[in-house]
């Protein structure tokens, strides 16, 4: 899997909150928490991503509370993959269950600038950017057939009916 796009990007320790803030928890719409993600940092972030973006950030992406409406909330504004220097691991993990790439790439923050032209390949983690290519780690196994299959859900599905089959 190969994703393509325009670089947006944050620092370190970006927590759920701001990903996306309590106040908006109580809707379930992913479209509604799409224009709502980010807004603490960029109240234009969802227009901006609505183009189809890589999101770059420092360490810690996705820190604090576990809500999984948080790679919803950026997958619906149009984010088709995270690459960060670290993340949090119930962040990455709700990611990967939601259908959202995230990789992880050491000093990422340093070779890529918001706008660039950012490519990610999911399963080997290289991520090409500004002419030079960055090894990061790449998803494998189950977790590349969740996002393969679009979510958690829709894998499920897939292996309840081939097992009834």
């Amino acid at each position: 899997m190969i994703v393509e796009g325009p670089a947006i990007k944050f620092g370190d320790k970006i927590d759920t909150d701001i990903i996306i803030p309590a106040r908006h928890l109580k809707y379930t719409d992913p479209k509604y928490l799409a224009e709502h993600a980010m807004e603490p940092l960029d109240p234009e972030f969802h227009k901006k991503a609505s183009k189809g973006v890589i999101l770059v950030a420092g360490k810690v992406f996705g820190m604090g509370s576990s809500r999984e409406q948080a790679a919803i909330a950026l997958k619906a504004a149009g984010v088709k993959a995270i690459v960060a220097e670290s993340f949090a691991r119930i962040f990455y993990r709700n990611s990967i269950n939601n259908g959202l790439p995230v990789i992880v790439v050491p000093n990422i923050t340093k070779e890529v600038n918001e706008g660039d032209i950012v490519k990610v390949n999911v399963e080997t983690g290289e991520v090409i950017a500004n002419g030079k290519v960055l090894k990061g780690k790449g998803i494998t196994g189950m977790a590349l057939e969740i996002l393969n299959t679009g979510s958690l859900i829709d894998y499920l599905k897939k292996v309840s009916m081939r097992q009834t089959n």
